[in-house]
């Protein structure tokens, strides 16, 4: 009898598992940690502590440590220069970890040597290290993956250098993870003499040391941990791209397919998990979810256990999931003689501009603002928009929105004259709140947005945009628009008047005339 030939799926699924094994055996691993606490006039407790015990942890891990503390400016610099050196060419894995005083200047963030006299905006770009100078140096030295992990939001002595409070939202490049020990815009817990450590590092090195460590279970469990000892002060977060897996633990075995498929099968352990899944997997109660993940931190439902508590802390109290408002019918979402004022706001300079939208026609399909200067469908496609780009297909308002809701809609942009690029924006309603603005207080569906295009130096657009349920307009709209990582627009969009012209029922809808 002839031997079976595995499926090709099969086969390719088996060659990846023994890729990864060889990766997992054959990676170079740099570490450039370094830890500054002994700033002139604004002292830290831990990060000299923190830096030498990353860096004891991650030595058992197979790293190659470059370890600094209470470094200058030119040694934090040399090091970077060190550390991209060893790994240029070699395919490898670099990581920086950074404990000390950061800060933020329009939208960059900076590392603080101990060296730094920082008087004003002036003094941060020539006597500090930016972030992204440390990313760009991993790039350059083509390793397959990149770790940036950032204990460096501590209270900022020098806030009238910054531009913002803690650090600011970085997007991870490719191949990237960038970990920060709280949230962008907060402030971390620096812990005291007597714990030896920083609260972010200390659940940091206990995790990075369990047997088998995945990289997002890592940081993961770390924010778990943090967040409950911090009573919710602190949050960790992340931006990732990483499209490999990665284990700390050099040792790791990359299971076999048979091997997988056996520990499930067989698993008691997996079985109670299961069981316990099916019991709370449709809780909206934020507790029984931080209990299951207290109990399987590593299961096979955490990641998808942390992604629920983390959007039931959102909605908790302010939108109930499965509640759905029916939206208006779309014919009367316009109508002509509709007047709209709203006031944008420039994100750096704060000037404040008027801007009006006046409704010069519109019948149940087809809206026209200021005489075509805008052209909309009623469902919200942008047949034209001030710049000139077409949008048909783009679905901002669906039927209904609920707490939770979650939709994508793929379209083409294309300005005036120009070649169609393929887009897509990913939407989520995170709350129903009250939103306050110069035309009142409204009770608007939160939605968040983030949109990409495919064209060369990739557009991302991230934006949230408050939605009044009773008539389908945009209440506030803030936005920040990235173009090749660099920062395009930042601006907010609020109402300030509306002015609504008198509807007719839906069966009487017609046509109306062409005022234009």
């Amino acid at each position: 009898m002839k031997a079976r030939v595995p499926p090709v799926a099969l086969i390719a699924m088996i060659a990846c598992l023994a890729l990864a094994q060889v990766q997992a055996a054959t990676d170079l691993r740099v570490a450039l940690v370094i830890g500054n606490a002994a700033y002139t006039g604004a002292p830290l407790t831990n990060p000299a502590n923190d830096a030498k015990a990353m860096s004891a942890a991650l030595k058992g891990l197979g790293f190659t440590v470059i370890e600094l503390r209470d470094a200058s400016k030119a040694q934090m610099q040399a090091a970077v220069a060190q550390a991209s050196g060893i790994l240029r060419g070699r395919h490898g894995v670099g990581l920086l970890y950074y404990a000390g005083h950061g800060l933020q200047l329009d939208w960059r963030n900076y590392m603080v040597p101990v060296d730094a006299r920082l008087h004003g905006a002036a003094d941060v770009r020539e006597q500090t290290v930016e972030i992204q100078s440390v990313i760009d140096a991993f790039r350059v030295a083509g390793n397959r993956m990149s770790i940036v992990v950032l204990d460096a939001c501590r209270d900022n002595p020098f806030a009238d250098s910054a531009t913002g409070k803690g650090l600011a939202q970085m997007d991870a490049p490719q191949g990237t993870l960038l970990a920060y020990a709280t949230a962008p815009g907060n402030v971390a817990e620096d812990g005291d003499a007597d714990g030896g450590n920083g609260l972010y590092t200390r659940y940091l090195v206990h995790e990075l040391k369990q047997p088998g460590a995945k990289i997002e279970d890592v940081f993961k469990r770390v924010r778990l941990q943090v967040r409950k000892q911090s009573a919710g002060r602190q949050i960790p977060w992340e931006s990732t791209s990483l499209e490999d897996d990665f284990y700390f633990d050099p040792k790791v075995k990359v299971m076999t397919l048979a091997d997988a498929e056996r520990a499930l099968e067989d698993s008691e352990v997996l079985a109670r998990e299961k069981s316990e899944w099916a019991r709370i997997g449709k809780s909206i109660e934020p507790a029984d979810f931080m209990a299951f993940l207290e109990q399987y931190p590593k299961g096979m439902f955490s990641l998808q256990a942390q992604s629920y508590l983390d959007e039931l802390r959102q909605l908790h109290a302010r939108a109930k999931p499965g509640v759905a408002v029916a939206l208006p019918d779309v014919r009367n979402r316009y109508a002509t003689g509709d007047t709209l004022e709203y006031e944008r706001i420039d994100g750096y300079t704060k000037l404040v501009t008027p801007v009006v939208a006046r409704v010069t026609f519109a019948d149940n399909e087809l809206v026209e603002i200021n005489k075509g200067q805008i052209v909309l469908t009623q469902q919200g496609g942008v047949l034209r928009d001030a710049l000139g780009r077409n949008e048909p297909e783009r679905l901002d308002f669906p039927a209904d929105l609920t707490g939770g809701k979650k939709w994508r809609s793929a379209y083409t942009t294309q300005r005036s004259g120009g070649s169609k690029v393929a887009a897509h924006c990913d939407y989520e309603v995170v709350a129903l709140e009250d939103v306050t603005v110069p035309a009142g207080t409204f009770k608007a569906f939160k939605v968040e947005k983030v949109c990409e295009t495919s064209s060369a130096g990739l557009l991302v657009s991230k934006g949230t945009t408050w939605i009044d349920p009773t008539t389908m307009l945009n209440v506030r709209i803030d936005t920040l628009t990235r173009m090749g990582g660099r920062i395009q627009d930042f601006d907010t969009l609020r109402l300030v008047s509306v002015k609504r012209a008198v509807r007719r029922a839906a069966a009487e809808d017609a046509p109306q005339a062409n005022n234009r």
